[in-house]
């Protein structure tokens, strides 16, 4: 039988990660039973304390056991703790020696959304690959560039590791290791009784590109404003460092560390943002909406449009346009 603990952090933690695992766990024991099988999974809330609070006192939760009490376990899941990581760290440190004992022991660890920030903060992420919720990538790639960030997958493992991106992505998570666990049988059965689209592994069609200005390079930030206001128009390399009197090779240098993106793919990302918006909102057919935002070759739309999104752009107009889901 595997050993699942459920972290309950201190701190403003997602509700639904915890009562979502722990239930849909125990359903697959519940689908065993009724075949005559074992139960496959013994699913514990691992907490610090008696009782922790969440929601600012709308919801309590008390834990099965204290992460004290807890000598052996087969799977730890950590998840989604929002708030300034440095706190969350500070606040949920007793867990941290005992992560770490217990993977180095043979555990594995599943990581939800923004808990990768937790889990990079203990060292156990150094130099592997994780995803985390998409509008979170830069500021992860800045506290953690030891780590190996995917930000366009859902999920991802490495090494007894696994992370997923944003939000209810951790449901897509929970069916991946339920058939490493328990076979393809079940995890087609739990999808199926959650309605939880199997085998997905991307989140680049939810991604919306807002542009990377987190950051005190000023000529860049003026340089991403440019492209953002003419992205119809061709705009070249050589242009922006005109016209902000810098050298080529400095302004590409720049502009990389400031956005991690080069100007390349910046115009690309926005040009495709546009279009996005376009096929989601308009009426307009997929080569009106290519030309409107400055690209004329068919083929080389359709490819870059997919690298980022995922999504062909036809796929992508049947998915979110709003005619469509209307009719």
């Amino acid at each position: 039988m595997k050993h699942i603990s459920i972290l309950i952090p201190q701190g403003h933690t997602s509700v639904v990660n915890i009562e979502g695992t722990h239930q849909i766990f125990n359903e697959v024991n519940s689908f065993l039973a009724r075949m005559d099988k074992p139960a496959l999974f013994k699913v514990q809330l691992v907490g610090i304390h008696h009782e922790t609070s969440q929601r600012n006192g709308l919801f309590k939760i008390r834990p099965d056991a204290l992460v004290s009490e807890v000598k052996k376990t087969d799977l730890i899941i950590i998840p989604a703790i929002h708030g300034d990581p440095k706190t969350v760290l500070n606040q949920n440190a007793e867990f941290v020696p005992w992560i770490i004992r217990q993977y180095r022991g043979g555990a594995e660890l599943a990581c939800f959304c923004i808990a990768t920030f937790f889990l990079a903060g203990t060292g156990l992420l150094k130099g592997k690959q994780c995803a985390t919720h998409w509008t979170m990538a830069n500021e992860f790639r800045a506290m953690f560039p030891d780590v190996k960030l995917v930000d366009d997958k859902i999920m991802t493992e490495e090494d007894g590791i696994y992370t997923s991106g944003g939000a209810y992505s951790f449901l897509n998570l929970l069916i991946y290791i339920i058939e490493k666990y328990a076979g393809r049988e079940l995890a087609i059965l739990t999808a199926k009784a959650f309605m939880i689209d199997i085998d997905r592994v991307s989140q680049s069609p939810f991604i919306m590109f807002q542009g990377q200005k987190a950051h005190d390079d000023e000529p860049i930030k003026k340089a991403q404003e440019f492209i953002e206001k003419n992205f119809e128009d061709k705009i070249t390399v050589d242009q922006l460092a005109s016209m902000l009197a810098l050298g080529r090779r400095n302004m590409e240098r720049r502009f990389k560390k400031a956005t991690s993106n080069t100007v390349a793919e910046y115009i690309q990302r926005v040009k495709v943002e546009a279009a996005k918006k376009n096929l989601e909102t308009g009426r307009k057919n997929i080569n009106e909406v290519m030309y409107e935002v400055g690209y004329s070759d068919t083929k080389a739309f359709r490819t870059i449009f997919k690298k980022i999104t995922g999504l062909s752009p036809i796929e992508y107009k049947n998915k979110y346009s709003k005619d469509l889901a209307i009719a």
